[in-house]
């Protein structure tokens, strides 16, 4: 939020529970914005005759693990809770689906057991009946299937679009704040560079 329509070259850093509430708003923000695009691309790529098992996981845990962190509370008491979740246009068990992907994300990150197969060891007999040597299997878990993704893309969408709303919201408390500051008091702020993309 800015008085002015041109892109400033320079600005003052502010460190008020506002602003540093507003940085995590903006985190927030950025990661449901992420996993929306890791959504994406899975979509894209689950629709490949072949798929990349290897391109699939990193993005579904790169989603659940973004997804995941705008759950955090933090100092600031910015993060989502699962009343947020509800508050979301997405229809359905929401809060249900939320859990599940907590789940997911713990079970592919933190789990005690490999997240892609499960493996097991036997002992191979002659036909004697006698031990002839030991045999390694294994069975591949199933890759995230598009409807999940689809639906975790939804609420990410949706999540994304409170937050937008929020972030308009202290952007405009901490622009009235700081707009009652001198120019001296403004001046005594660290400077920071400002860069268009």
């Amino acid at each position: 939020m800015s008085a002015s329509t041109t892109t400033p070259s320079s600005a003052r850093r502010l460190a008020t529970p506002g602003a540093l509430g507003l940085a995590d708003l903006v985190a927030i923000f950025d990661d449901l914005q992420f996993t929306l695009k890791c959504c994406e691309r899975l979509v894209a790529e689950l629709a490949h005759p072949r798929v990349d098992p290897v391109l699939v996981e990193a993005l579904w845990v790169s989603a659940l693990n973004s997804y995941a962190r705008c759950f955090r509370t933090g100092d600031r008491g910015m993060g989502l809770t699962v009343a947020d979740v509800e508050a979301t246009e997405v229809p359905g068990e929401v809060a249900e689906w939320h859990a599940l992907l907590g789940r997911i994300r713990d079970f592919s990150l933190d789990g005690a057991v490999n997240p892609r197969e499960t493996y097991s060891v036997g002992v191979s007999q002659s036909p004697d009946g006698a031990a002839s040597g030991v045999v390694i299997t294994s069975a591949a878990r199933p890759l995230v299937d598009d409807v999940t993704v689809r639906q975790t893309g939804r609420l990410a969408f949706e999540l994304s679009r409170l937050v937008d709303e929020r972030i308009k919201e202290h952007q405009r408390k901490v622009f009235e704040a700081a707009s009652k500051l001198t120019s001296v008091q403004l001046a005594a702020l660290p400077a920071i560079e400002v860069t268009s993309q």
